[in-house]
C-alpha cells in the first residue's frame, strides 16, 4: 500500500529557518488569563542590598513587559516574583525566576535582565562541594579567571556566553550549546584540568566549522589528544628482588629464634649474675680496642711519606733526553805538546 503522508509540501521551502524560535505574543494565549497564581522567591546576600534597591526600578519595567509583579523584602533579604492577570507567557515566570537568582549571584541588572529575551538561558554552577580542600579550591578557581581574566574573556568569546565567577557558584547566561560547554569546562577545572586545553580545542573547532568541506566530517584527527600524565610519587626501593626465582613452598616460613634462645644455645642464660656483667664488660672492652686501634690507623695514615715514583721518573726522562741527543765529544788533552 502506498505512503499517504509522503506527500510534496509547497508551502515547506528552503528558505525557512525550523530552529528558529518564534516570539510568544499575547495574541498566541488562547487559554486566556492563568487558573492559580504562581511564585518564585530567592534570598540574597547583605552586601548586594544597596545595588539592588538602586537598581529595582529597572528590573520591575522589564518584568511589567511580561505581566510578571516583583517584591524587593529588604528586611527578609529575598526577592520574590509572581504572575498576575496580564501574564500571558508560560515560559515568563520560569525566566523571572532565573532573573532574580543571576541578581542574588552578582550579575549586574542590565545583563541579567536580557534573561527575558528568547533563545538565552542561564546556569548557576556550583563548585565548592567539587573540591575539599581550600587552598586548592582557590587555586582552582582563579585558574578560571586566568592572568587579569584573560582565560575567562577567551572563554566568553569562543562559547558566546556570559560568565561570572563569584563565591562558591559560577553564573553562566547564553545558549544551551554554549552552557553545555561551559559546565564541562568549568567541572573539569575544579577536576584539576587546565582550561587551556579546551580553550585550543574550541578554537581548532571554530576555524573547522568555517570549511565547507569539513562540516559533516569527523574532526577526531585534527583535535589534540592530551597524555594523560600519572605522576606518581610512590618511592620505589633500591634493591628490588625477583621473587619470580624463588621456589613455592605451602609451608610457613621457619620461626625466628628469640633473644633467650640465643642465649640457652649459647650458654649465656644459665650463667650467673657476675658471669653476665663480666663477659658483658669484656665485650664491652673488646669493641673499645677495635675502636682505638682503627682511630690509631687512621691517624698514622697522615705521617706515612709518599712513594718517589715521581722523581724517579723524572731522572729517567732526563737521561733519556741525554741519550737521544747524542754522545758528548770528549775534549782533547795536550801533554807536553803532543795531542793524546
Amino acid at each position: 500500500m502506498p505512503s499517504t503522508y509522503k506527500k510534496d509540501k509547497p508551502w515547506d521551502t528552503d528558505d525557512i529557518d525550523k530552529w528558529k524560535i518564534e516570539t510568544f505574543k499575547p495574541e498566541d494565549n488562547f487559554g486566556g488569563t492563568f487558573a492559580e497564581e504562581s511564585s518564585f522567591a530567592t534570598l540574597f546576600p547583605k552586601y548586594r542590598e544597596v545595588y539592588l534597591r538602586s537598581a529595582w526600578p529597572l528590573i520591575t519595567r522589564s518584568l511589567e513587559k511580561h505581566g510578571i509583579a516583583c517584591t524587593l523584602d529588604l528586611v527578609e533579604g529575598s526577592m520574590t516574583v509572581k504572575t498576575t492577570r496580564k501574564t500571558y507567557d508560560p515560559a515568563a515566570i520560569l525566566n523571572a525566576r532565573d532573573l532574580i537568582k543571576l541578581l542574588a549571584r552578582s550579575v549586574p541588572a542590565p545583563q541579567a535582565v536580557k534573561i527575558l529575551d528568547d533563545g538565552v538561558a542561564a546556569d548557576i554552577i556550583k563548585i565548592r562541594n567539587l573540591v575539599r580542600n581550600k587552598e586548592r579550591f582557590v587555586k582552582r578557581r582563579q585558574r578560571i579567571l586566568g592572568p587579569n581574566g584573560s582565560t575567562l574573556k577567551a572563554l566568553e568569546l569562543l562559547t558566546e556566553c556570559y560568565i561570572l565567577v563569584q563565591g562558591n557558584t559560577v553564573a553562566a547566561m547564553g545558549s544551551f550549546k554554549g552552557l553545555k560547554t561551559v559546565r564541562r569546562i568549568v567541572e573539569d577545572t575544579m577536576a584539576n584540568i587546565h582550561p587551556i586545553y579546551a580553550i585550543k580545542e574550541l578554537m581548532i573547532k571554530r576555524e573547522l566549522a568555517k570549511d565547507p568541506e569539513l562540516v559533516n566530517e569527523n574532526w577526531d584527527r585534527f583535535l589534540p589528544h592530551f597524555k594523560k600524565r600519572n605522576l606518581s610519587k610512590r618511592q620505589v626501593p633500591f634493591k628490588v628482588t625477583d621473587k619470580s626465582k624463588k621456589v613455592y613452598t605451602p609451608f610457613p616460613p621457619p620461626q625466628e629464634k628469640s633473644k633467650v634462645d640465643l642465649q640457652i644455645e649459647s650458654g649465656e642464660f644459665f650463667l650467673g649474675k657476675q658471669a653476665k656483667e663480666r663477659k658483658a664488660k669484656e665485650e664491652r672492652e673488646e669493641k673499645m680496642r677495635e675502636k682505638q686501634e682503627k682511630k690509631k690507623r687512621e691517624r698514622e695514615k697522615e705521617f706515612v711519606p709518599p712513594k718517589e715514583e715521581d722523581a724517579a721518573k723524572e731522572k729517567k726522562r732526563k737521561r733519556k733526553d741525554g741519550e737521544e741527543g747524542g754522545k758528548k765529544k770528549k775534549k782533547k788533552v795536550a801533554v807536553d805538546g803532543e795531542e793524546s
